[in-house]
């Protein structure tokens, strides 16, 4: 379970991306990838099992409330109509239908699959019945199976490529921290802290109680989860690699897939494969407009009802995904290049609970010190610079380590966490005082 929540048909495109820009540099890049798209997911599982949280508001409540709600809104807004659930209808377009698409046709083409596509996933969503069952017992094995057949041919009949091919920019500097920066993208290190409440709840529905043996169970199911996971990423980012010549004038990683597809399998497997993507993303966008509604829902008790929310994440989703799925990754890179270092402060911080107790003011230096950097690292990835943003840059760089290259934020939390502990310890709380989780 815990493999099939964190591996969603989009994540099929970055890996692929990755090794089709990286070239020679694709082994140190992917796994920079693996560490943030693999690693830092399960660790947030075990995280929210450590702190004893049930849900991601719970567990940066103990920043502020303001601030969880805050958090909490914008990581759901993310994984949900924002960018996440655009993505599970783009990602089958540009697979399935763009190849078939007359040049300038595109966008009504986009258009009348997306209207198509969320109209199921609306029909879906508010009389699920058996559907998510169904699609995930069959179908995703199906799919998982059909990728298999078509890593292997990569393996055994070798596409035409240049293996000593340069990386392209940005892969030739730093290939590792690309590749921790590209992991981003998965968005899963976000979904971690949704999802974990649904893990530990099957682990409990499993007879095992209390919080050590809960955690234990946790971090098992994580590390059965990561070999799939990271063969699957690197049987991807192989794939990627070595399809410059075959698919040479790509724009992302569904238009790769396609190609090698009909490389291998002509016109038949490429529908075949579309299908079943096809099938695979409507099964990830309906659990993702259902646990979107539901937060909101639970959030927001004087707002709309839960089936009101489904058919707002629904349009929603529909209006953003005909931006195209080059565009929507392009404007989700910055957000999240904000909200990852966040979680990631949230997932440290719960897997030191039982060294920080109730204490209060690590979480909340260690958090302002990372969010200040992370609005740094906002800026710097926006796809339309301008004078201002550009000063706000030169000024990250020349006072933040390791800015340059995205990962500023590492700086201002390790001295956050420091300070944070500091100023806790000289002012205690009393016996019997802490914060509302430990209560």
């Amino acid at each position: 379970m815990t493999f099939g929540l964190f591996f969603g048909a989009g994540n099929l495109i970055f890996p692929v991306e990755l090794g089709r820009l990286a070239g020679g540099a694709t082994t140190t890049t992917c796994a920079g990838f693996l560490l943030t798209a693999v690693g830092i997911p399960v660790l947030g599982v075990v995280a929210s099992a450590v702190s004893g949280s049930s849900s991601v508001h719970e567990m940066t409540s103990r920043v502020s409330v303001r601030y969880a709600t805050a958090v909490t809104c914008l990581l759901y807004l993310t994984i949900g109509p924002a960018f996440a659930i655009p993505r599970t209808a783009t990602v089958p377009y540009e697979i399935g239908v763009a190849p078939f698409v007359a040049a300038g046709s595109g966008t009504p083409a986009l258009a009348v699959f997306t209207v198509l596509f969320f109209g199921a996933t609306l029909a879906a969503s508010l009389r699920p019945g058996r559907l998510m069952d169904w699609v995930g017992r069959y179908l995703t094995p199906l799919f998982l199976v059909l990728l298999t057949v078509l890593v292997v041919a990569t393996l055994a009949d070798p596409m035409p490529t240049d293996p000593a091919r340069a990386p392209a920019p940005p892969y030739d500097r730093l290939p590792l921290v690309r590749g921790l920066l590209d992991g981003y993208n998965t968005m899963d290190a976000l979904a971690s802290l949704a999802f974990s409440i649904v893990i530990i709840e099957a682990i409990g529905r499993a007879g095992i109680t209390g919080r050590r043996a809960v955690t234990r169970q946790t971090a098992r199911s994580g590390l059965v989860a990561v070999v799939p996971l990271a063969v699957v990423y690197i049987a991807l980012a192989h794939l990627g690699r070595t399809s410059n010549l075959v698919v040479p004038d790509a724009t992302n990683g569904g238009t790769v897939l396609a190609g090698v597809s009909r490389h291998y399998y002509g016109v038949a497997g490429q529908v075949l494969i579309a299908g079943i993507v096809l099938v695979a993303c409507l099964k990830t966008s309906i659990g993702l407009v259902v646990s979107c509604a539901e937060m909101f829902a639970r959030m927001f008790l004087r707002s709309l009802s839960v089936r009101g929310w489904v058919v707002v994440f629904c349009v929603v989703s529909a209006v953003v995904a005909n931006a195209g799925l080059t565009t929507i990754i392009a404007w989700s890179v910055p957000v999240l290049m904000f909200l990852c270092p966040l979680a990631v402060t949230t997932i440290a911080l719960g897997l030191l609970t039982p060294w920080l107790g109730g204490r209060r003011l690590p979480h909340q230096v260690m958090t302002g010190c990372v969010a200040v950097a992370a609005v740094l690292d906002l800026v710097r990835a926006l796809p339309v610079q301008n004078s201002l943003t550009r000063a706000v840059v030169s000024l990250a760089d020349a006072v933040l380590p390791w800015s340059a290259d995205g990962l500023g934020w590492v700086v201002p939390a390790v001295v956050g966490l420091a300070v944070g502990c500091l100023l806790s310890r000289r002012g205690a709380p009393r016996a019997g005082r802490g914060c509302p989780a430990t209560r």
